[in-house]
Order: C-alpha cells, then structure tokens, then sequence
C-alpha cells in the first residue's frame, strides 16, 4: 500500500501537478492515436508543451505585478492581512499527501465517468486548480466531519472531486457555445459560478452585437484605447501610481528595490504596468500556441481512448475570443473590491486582502461571459459580481476553515466558497462524510443518464424524420 501510495503521490506532483508535461505527454497520445507521422507527433507535442510554458511566462510576469501591486493596495488602505493560528503550510503539512492521492485517484474516476456516459463529453485538464480544489475538498471534509479516517478523506474525497470535474464544464457547456462559436473544448475552472451567473443574470442588460466590448465606438482621438496592450498599460498604470500616492513611502521602496535597486519608485509604477500588459501579451501569445495543438490532438485521445470526449481547458483558454472584455471585467471588479474594502473596514466586519489574481482572472470570466450576452454592460456586470463574491467569499470563509487552511478564504475562485459551504451544509444534516460522497455521486450519477438519454433522443429524432421523408 506504501509504494502504491507513493506511486500516486509521484503522479500528482509530477504529472497532474506540472501542466506543462500534462498537456505535452495528452497531446502526444492524441496524436500516437491518430498515428500522426513522427515529425507532426514530436513537433506537436513540443508546440503544445511550449505554449503552456510561453503561458506561464506571461503569467508569471503579470502576477509578479499583482503581487506588488496588491502590497500597495494594501498599504494605501491601511489594512494587513487578517490573522490566524492555523496556517495552509501546516495543513499541507499534515495533509498535502492525502491531497494528491485524493488529485490521481479523484482523476481516474472522472476519466472512468466521461468514459462510460458519452454526454459527460469534457475530460478536466487545469492541472494546478485540480490541487487546488482537492485541497479545498480535503480542509472542508476534515472541518465538516470531527476524527475523519485518512481511508475517509480519500475516499470520498476522490468521488467528490471526479463528480465536480465531471458536472463543471457540462453547466458551462451553453455559454461556452456562445463564446467559442464550437465545441472544440470545455471551460475547466474554478470561476463557473461566476460566470454562470454573469452569463445569465446580465441577458436583459444589452445587446450582445450593439453592445460588444470588441465593436466599441471610440472617439479616434482615444483609438488607441482599442488596443488591449495600450489600454492595459493606462489603466494598470494609472491604478498603481494613484495607490502608490496613498501607501506607505516604505513599501512602494522595497517593492521598487526588489525590482532594481536603483531605480525611482515612480518610474518603477510605470514599469510595472508595462510588465503587466507585456504579461497578459505572453500568455495570450502561448494560449494561441497550445490550442492550435492540443484541440486537434485530442481527436486521437476522442476517437480511440475516450470516445467523443473533449479537453476541459484553463480559463485563460476564452481570453482571445473577447480581450476588451477581460480587461473590462478586471477593472470593473478590482473597483468593486476595492469600494467593499472600504466599506467592510468602515464597518469592523472583517479585514479584506484583495485578491489580484482572482480578480483579474475572475473578472476576466465574468467580463467575457457577460460580455457574449450582454455586451460591455455584461462585462461590467460581470466584473462586479465577482468583487462581489469575492469580498463576502473571504469573509464567510475565513472562520469556515478557521482549523485548517484560512488562507484558502483570501486565495479563492468563486466555486471555492460554493463547494466549501454546499458540503458544510449538506454535510451537518447526513453527518457521514460517506453518505455526502454517495449523494453528490447519485446526483452525478443520475445528470449522466438524463443527459445520455436526451443525446441519444436528439440523435434518434433526425434519424427517424430521414427515414419518413424517404418512406413518403
């Protein structure tokens, strides 16, 4: 049991847990199954695994800014990170290899589900949000239910998380239609909530072709706003030098030193939205690069492997189809955060850390899915939904994991909070961590087949007015 245990753990932190290979070694088989000619299987499997790294580049580069820029966000208001007398290092600690065994086992049964029900359709591939969320899954169980077993933990932490990465990219399914245009691939993140309720919450809004973010109508003068690199750059930059004015003289200088020790902090501000734009300019350029790879690869895996499956992808996947809307989105939402900062520390409720990873790539969900309904007003809406969920989330969360992992409060998408508080709930009423994992996969189990059924009808339908048509 050790060595397979330990074979597991392997997998998780050097497959599930390194997107690059995992993207690489699925598109590799894709195109082995295809038997693709020698130069087309190493050239595309090298293509795919560089565009994931290109992307991480360019992730890396901008959230460096983040980080920064959320230090002197922080600083401007006054306000530092809520205390806590449990950490996530110490849970990971104590926990962080039931979290991979619960990453591998959890993915063999998604694989066997989408398996053996063809409408589950979308295999999860977000390789660093499927440890995420198994650590949300296993704090919240060891919270939930008082001297669970680790056979427990794993067990159903398994079930739970494979029905999760089973059901996600199905409710997303009709939006990503409107967005992408095809079916080439699913949305495989943890933002779903949000952009469910952006996508359908802002259809009386707008107009999605009079409104879109991409057609705007701008004075020629500001046409240089149309560019999303140049606007970006503007508004980063504009954000960080008004907070820089506020904060602490201390913190914008030790920022600008870690950067260069002698440049001026100011002109540092300046180039740190430049960082920021050339950032997000990377990762779209290696999104492009990996989905020109991996979607026609995957027809092997579709084909041979997992019949009519299809990839579930990283957020930053739908970025390219509305870029203005992301942008839109992530001011909209750093604004709201921001205004609820204020307002929760006028009000003593709770000390709020803003988030700027979350906001920038939640809003930028929650702008591109409003957006395809509603047009910018969509995007707003959007973005303000998820300062929203984000604000309150942190509040309502920090004291739910308060025994294990707080942290996850202030590092968290929107379905964090949902799954976090479903099972709490459910949780306090069966009282079994058995009886949850049992439910939620009767549920699953039970979608499935509904779905199945409504397919193989749909299918059936054409079939039967061809034969009538020919009859008469």
């Amino acid at each position: 049991m050790d060595v397979l245990r330990d074979i597991a753990v392997w997998v998780a932190n050097n497959v599930f847990g390194q997107v690059p290979i995992l993207i690489g070694l699925i598109t590799l088989a894709g195109l082995l199954l295809q038997r693709k000619p020698l130069d087309a299987v190493v050239g595309g499997a090298m293509r795919a695994t560089l565009g994931i790294v290109i992307l991480f580049i360019g992730v890396e580069i901008f959230v460096g800014g983040l980080t920064s820029f959320q230090k002197i966000v922080s600083s401007a208001v006054g306000l530092q990170a809520p205390a806590s007398q449990n950490t996530l290092g110490e849970f990971l600690g104590t926990h962080g290899g039931t979290a991979a065994l619960v990453i591998t086992i959890g993915f063999l049964i998604h694989v066997a589900l989408v398996r053996i029900f063809p409408a589950a359709r979308y295999i999860y591939l977000t390789g660093h949000l499927m440890f995420w969320i198994s650590v949300v899954i296993t704090a919240t169980l060891v919270e939930t239910f008082d001297g669970i077993s680790n056979t427990a933990l794993v067990v159903c932490g398994s079930v739970l998380i494979a029905c999760y990465w089973t059901l996600q990219p199905l409710w997303m399914r009709p939006l990503m239609l409107k967005v992408t245009g095809k079916d080439d691939f699913g949305f495989g993140h943890t933002t779903s909530v949000l952009a469910l309720l952006s996508g359908y919450l802002a259809r009386p809004l707008g107009d999605p072709e009079r409104h879109d973010t991409e057609k705007l109508r701008i004075p020629r003068q500001l046409s240089f706003f149309k560019d999303i690199n140049v606007s970006t750059v503007l508004v980063i930059g504009l954000i960080m030098l008004i907070a820089m004015a506020f904060a602490d003289d201390a913190v914008v200088a030790a920022e600008a030193r870690a950067f260069n020790a002698d440049i001026d902090p100011w002109v540092w501000g300046i180039i740190a939205a430049l960082r920021f734009a050339a950032g997000i300019a990377i990762l779209l350029y290696g999104v492009r690069m990996f989905l020109a790879e991996i979607v026609p690869a995957f027809k092997g895996i579709s084909d041979k492997a997992v019949p009519g499956s299809r990839p579930a992808l990283d957020i930053p996947a739908v970025f390219p189809f509305a870029p203005t809307a992301v942008m839109v989105g992530f001011v909209a939402s750093t604004v709201t955060f921001l205004a609820l900062m204020g307002v929760f520390a006028a009000a003593g409720w709770f000390t709020l850390v803003p988030p700027m990873i979350m906001l920038f790539f939640g809003g930028g969900a929650g702008g591109v899915f409003g957006n395809v309904v509603a047009g910018w007003r969509g995007a707003v809406l959007g973005g303000v939904l998820n300062g929203i969920i984000l604000a309150f989330g942190q509040w309502a969360t920090w004291g739910l994991l308060g025994d294990t992992a707080p942290e996850l409060a202030t590092l968290a998408d929107p379905d964090w909070y949902a799954i976090a508080w479903l099972m709490t709930g459910v949780g306090a009423v069966v009282r079994t961590p058995w009886v949850l994992a049992g439910l939620v996969a009767v549920v699953t189990v039970a979608v499935l087949l509904l779905l199945t059924r409504r397919r193989a009808a749909a299918g059936a339908a054409p079939r039967a007015g061809a034969r009538t048509g020919g009859g008469e």
